[in-house]
């Protein structure tokens, strides 16, 4: 291709089929902070295997699971404030104390 011959435009592309991801994170940018936050309150569930060997014998063998979610989707009767629930654990901690012989 000679340097003075202009290039020709490319064909337009057709659009991009929505994806699941789409639908998860919406149609605008989406910064690591909005992933983050959309993959808690969704939750996540992270599957995973281990094994541990020696010698090509295979000693020790987990099947792990992980679920990673916000705290109040696991906990949903947790409307409650923080400062509520730790001065309730107190006063039950205290009556546990004056009931021990």
């Amino acid at each position: 291709m000679s340097p003075n011959r202009p290039k020709r435009p490319s064909p337009p592309r057709p659009p991009r089929r929505r994806t699941e991801v789409d639908d998860i994170l919406g149609p605008e940018d989406a910064s690591l902070l909005d992933i983050v936050d959309n993959l808690l309150n969704k939750g996540v569930v992270l599957n995973g295997d281990l094994t541990l060997g020696l010698a090509r014998v295979e000693l020790i063998y987990a099947r792990l699971s992980l679920l990673l979610s916000a705290a109040d989707r696991v906990l949903p009767g947790e409307n409650t404030e923080f400062m509520e629930r730790h001065h309730a654990r107190h006063v039950l901690r205290k009556a546990r104390r004056r009931t021990r012989p």
